[in-house]
């Protein structure tokens, strides 16, 4: 998936993902995707929940090798 813009969070762990995400969505223009790269386990689910509570939309999330790289596309 292509993505207009990229956040490395890795070595962080919650709540700093979701806050380095909130901080940098601001940046991007509606219909524009972030790509987030992590290694904290727990983006699987504070990612989705993140997007239902900011009316952002969660695309996916692709796991490997430690590593997740989820796909958020800003719709507001």
């Amino acid at each position: 998936m292509k993505a207009d813009a990229i956040l490395d969070t890795l070595g962080l762990y919650c709540p700093m993902p979701i806050v380095k995400t909130a901080k940098k969505i601001k940046d991007l223009k509606i219909g524009q995707v972030l790509e987030v790269i992590s290694d904290d386990e727990g983006i699987k689910e504070d990612m989705p929940a993140w997007c239902r509570r900011t009316g952002n939309e969660f695309l996916r999330i692709e796991e490997g090798e430690g590593e997740y790289r989820v796909y958020v596309r800003k719709l507001k």
